[in-house]
């Protein structure tokens, strides 16, 4: 059992058809549940109530979420221990709550109004049927001109190929935006500036639909307009919101560190270094390498050729004391201006879209999330 400061650390029980039920609320006082049908209302979810122990079918067990009001404790002591349970009272000073949360097996004992955004967070969790976070890679370059965004580009779109929910996110707002990468810099849908004032939780479902769709993937980009700085909250709960959708989120990242970029960077699983094979561009990546370490535990490099002498991909992650993650072709229809359109990857077959597809099925396996 947890105080209100801990996270739900259990899967919400499965309901029939694998879809997630709707939280369960239970009490009498009149006062309370008005406060906790106001805190349904600002997740986005619409609870059923009852007096006691729902009677019929599963009611108790199959709710993914149970708010137990501290005086209907009596009237569930008897129910089947589960979890997810959350006893819910408002006197601070009661120190008998914690033998009352025991009696009926809680999980958490929360006390309003301080732990009304905890509140708001579990059950928006349970409106949005939260299951396992994406599998999120950031791409950066270890010099200018490495070809991080046209290989997160190449990544997002063969995810999405693969049938996965994929969302691309462009870290860098000075670098002309991903959308234009992608044919679609007139498409609808919000991009960073409209997320600036964001505070608190950002709901994973409008964050998705909101985006524009390009290639069977939602993408986050820049607009054309003033560059707009996105505080660090913001950025947090932006990212925060797309993990929660699941899938693969890629971003791409610019070669600088600022708070923003902190934000990202502690929400990636792991991450990318595209360094060209020569030694200015190793120099350069060395530097890379310091600052995003320190942030981002799980960094590997992505070699990119031609080869200078002396140098092939190895030699370039022992320089770096990295992991490698493989080879970075080249193909030379990338090396042309997009004045066909066709986004990196998306054809489905050359080198770029084999690598692609290579590294998502390896660490979809390593990862558990295959």
């Amino acid at each position: 059992m947890e105080t209100v400061a801990a996270a739900v650390t259990h899967d919400p029980p499965p309901t029939a058809g694998g879809r997630q039920g709707k939280p369960l609320i239970v009490t009498e006082d009149a006062d309370l549940l008005d406060d906790l049908l106001r805190l349904c209302a600002a997740a986005g979810a619409t609870p059923e109530v009852h007096h006691g122990v729902p009677g019929g079918r599963g009611g108790w067990e199959s709710a993914p979420l149970v708010l137990v009001g501290d005086d209907a404790v009596r009237r569930v002591r008897g129910a089947a221990r589960r979890n997810g349970v959350v006893l819910v009272g408002r006197d601070q000073d009661d120190s008998g709550v914690w033998r009352r949360a025991v009696e009926i097996g809680a999980d958490h004992v929360l006390m309003l109004p301080d732990g009304e955004q905890w509140l708001v967070d579990r059950i928006a969790d349970v409106a949005e049927g939260v299951g396992r976070p994406a599998l999120t890679v950031g791409v950066i370059g270890g010099r200018g001109g490495a070809g991080a965004s046209t290989l997160a580009c190449a990544l997002a779109v063969t995810s999405a190929r693969e049938g996965l929910r994929t969302l691309l996110v462009d870290a860098d707002p000075l670098g002309g935006g991903l959308d234009v990468l992608l044919g679609g810099e007139t498409a609808e849908g919000l991009r960073w500036p409209a997320f600036a004032a964001s505070r608190g939780r950002v709901g994973g479902g409008a964050l998705e639909e909101s985006l524009p769709e390009l290639h069977s993937l939602r993408v986050l980009s820049w607009d054309r307009g003033d560059c707009v700085a996105v505080p660090p909250p913001a950025v947090r709960a932006v990212l925060a919101a797309a993990r929660r959708r699941g899938g693969t989120v890629v971003v791409d990242l610019p070669r600088r560190m600022d708070n923003g970029v902190a934000e990202v960077l502690a929400q990636l699983d792991m991450g990318l270094l595209v360094v060209p094979a020569e030694l200015r561009a190793v120099a350069a990546a060395g530097r890379v390498t310091a600052a995003v370490g320190m942030v981002l535990h799980d960094l590997r490099v992505a070699v990119r050729g031609p080869y200078a002498p002396g140098l092939d991909d190895r030699e370039v992650a022992r320089l770096l004391g990295l992991p490698l993650a493989g080879e970075v072709p080249v193909e030379s229809q990338l090396l042309r201006p997009h004045g066909g359109r066709t986004p990196p990857g998306a054809a489905g077959r050359g080198p770029l879209a084999r690598f692609c597809k290579e590294f998502w099925e390896r660490v979809l396996l390593e990862t558990g999330a295959a």
